[in-house]
């Protein structure tokens, strides 16, 4: 009898919601999406990136940026730890990558949050990049685009972590003040203090389906007011249907959407909105 042929490790990939195995070419070529079921893969932030920009037209800013451990906190480990854990496990610095690039030929600022480093948890560095990202905005006359998909504030930081959501805030306020257009793109999942800061306060909030967009989880609330949830409570659809969101939309789509938003806005930015 013939020995089976061992398959290569990392060749397929199995879709974690209905099982089924795909070839990892296949997927990337169907941008992350489950062929069978339509489910979702969550995205690095190098793959984001490869779905919307134009290609290698991405230039990173404030990599080196770092975060420190002003609480010296300890859960399971102490904090310093558990960041140079993820930077080795993700080979990312931080939580959040941001930079210039092209989308369609026009310039943009972008920032894109990491699910995979410590849950997309915003600090001190996330802060600090999305206000810096802002600030180059307003210097080049871009439009910003940021891209969250997040569990919220980083426990271990503490209300250096918090004030954060009033910092972007602040900082976005400037860029609409300057008349630049901000797009805010919600992945799964957009959570907790960036749902209740900076992702929420677009100027115009898109979201990929079935994408989970909250403050507190839905278990978390269930269990605060002792009540049964309506049907679908939480996911972007729900929260279209609610007004809180501008449009859901096929991860094949957004690419092409994005130009078309960019070129609809495009005479607000190009040019300082002050006179002389």
């Amino acid at each position: 009898m013939a020995k089976k042929k061992d398959i290569p490790e990392g060749l397929f990939e199995r879709c974690p919601k209905c099982g089924f195995s795909v070839y990892g070419k296949e997927l990337e070529e169907n941008l992350w999406v489950c062929p069978k079921c339509n489910y979702y893969h969550r995205l690095s932030s190098d793959k984001r990136l490869s779905t919307i920009i134009d290609e290698n037209t991405f230039r990173e800013y404030d990599r080196n940026i770092t975060a420190a451990d002003p609480l010296n906190f300890i859960d399971m480990m102490p904090y310093k730890d558990r960041i140079e854990s993820y930077r080795d496990k993700t080979k990312l610095t931080e939580a959040i990558m941001s930079g210039v690039a092209r989308i369609g030929g026009i310039e943009v600022c972008i920032c894109v949050l990491d699910f995979t480093f410590m849950g997309g948890s915003m600090g001190a560095v996330v802060g600090e990049k999305v206000c810096r990202s802002i600030d180059r905005a307003i210097k080049l006359r871009s439009p910003l685009i940021l891209i969250s998909s997040s569990g919220g504030a980083r426990m271990q930081e503490g209300i250096l972590s918090l004030m954060q959501m009033a910092k972007t805030a602040a900082a976005i306020a400037r860029l609409s003040n300057e008349s630049l257009p901000y797009f805010s793109i919600m992945c799964d999942p957009t959570s907790g203090g960036v749902s209740a800061s900076f992702a929420m306060i677009g100027d115009i909030n898109i979201s990929e389906p079935k994408t989970l967009i909250a403050f507190a989880g839905p278990r978390v609330i269930q269990q605060t007011i002792k009540q049964e949830l309506p049907p679908g409570f939480q996911s972007a659809e729900f929260v279209l249907e609610h007004g809180m969101l501008d449009i859901v939309i096929e991860r094949e789509d957004l690419r092409s959407t994005l130009i078309k938003l960019l070129k609809m806005f495009g005479k607000t930015y190009g040019k300082s909105s002050k006179k002389d």
